[in-house]
């Protein structure tokens, strides 16, 4: 059958898909507007799935704060243009509103819930239809706080570094100065008390042996031993780090000074920990030439 312009104009507004694609559509399910949507979001999840081996290490990490409750996220794309794209924004946003909302815990949960007739995974997977490239939901949290305590939230390049801090008190700039710091310091522990003694041990050994391989006297190491723990405590724990924006004190000092101390700190990093698509944009290009 043939479909007027008009019908093929007003369901590439409601779904964003291509003309021909749009078209398409239309003509398969003899004009229907409705149908074609759906026809639409099924091809979308189909080329989601053709996608699923892909690499989608670039993204972005966003933060949103409403009252007591706070949410943090990272959904990854293949390329870093996407991450630029306004329905990819868009989608976080909306995936933040979700956490808000829903406070959920865990990640099939998430694709699980619904915005208006939607679950979180259609949306997703006809964002990649119109895309055209693997977009994935890697992480979260949601985090609740009381009246007396305070949140602060740090964007780093765009959005390829997210910090959320939570503060016992009540001082929103200091959080934000705390989220800034864990953003460029990148602590793994509070203090020296949360770091599992596990790890505290493997270090000593990997020490140990640094001083043994030195050729120092055995009376000597463990002074060194201890020496570089110390050390090394101070790297990765946040209480101990010098603090970014006055390196002359530590940045449990800054906060006790202001009455505050950590409860809690989220950072995310896009793409951290993940293997990456080396790309060549010639063959990206010449290849989509080709479809």
């Amino acid at each position: 059958m043939s479909v007027n312009a008009k019908l093929v104009k007003e369901l590439r507004e409601k779904t964003g898909a291509g003309m021909m694609d749009c078209k398409k559509a239309l003509v398969e399910v003899d004009g229907d507007l409705d149908k074609a949507v759906d026809f639409l979001r099924e091809k979308g999840i189909s080329q989601a799935a053709k996608k699923a081996d892909r690499v989608a290490a670039e993204g972005l990490a966003k933060i949103k704060i409403d009252g007591n409750t706070a949410a943090i996220v990272e959904v990854n794309s293949e390329t870093d243009f996407v991450a630029k794209n306004e329905q990819f924004i868009t989608l976080i946003d909306d995936i933040l509103e979700l956490l808000i909302k829903e406070k959920p815990v865990a990640l099939d949960d998430v694709l699980a819930l619904k915005s208006g007739d939607k679950t979180l995974n259609d949306s997703i997977n006809e964002v990649v239809a119109k895309i055209g490239e693997k977009i994935s939901l890697r992480r979260f949290v949601v985090i609740e706080k009381t009246d007396e305590e305070s949140f602060g939230g740090y964007i780093h390049m765009g959005g390829r570094i997210a910090a959320l801090s939570v503060l016992k008190g009540i001082d929103d700039e200091a959080a934000r100065d705390i989220a800034m710091h864990v953003a460029a310091n990148d602590p793994r522990y509070i203090n020296k008390d949360d770091v599992p003694n596990s790890e505290l041990e493997h270090e000593k050994e990997v020490l140990k042996q640094q001083a043994s391989n030195e050729g120092k006297p055995e009376n000597i190491i463990e002074k060194m031993v201890q020496g570089r723990l110390n050390k090394f405590l101070e790297e990765i724990c946040l209480d101990d780090q010098d603090f970014v924006k006055d390196p002359d004190q530590k940045v449990k000092k800054y906060l006790a000074a202001k009455g505050l101390e950590v409860k809690n700190f989220v950072r995310y990093e896009v793409g951290e920990g993940m293997e990456k698509r080396q790309e060549n944009f010639a063959e990206e290009v010449q290849a989509q030439m080709k479809k």
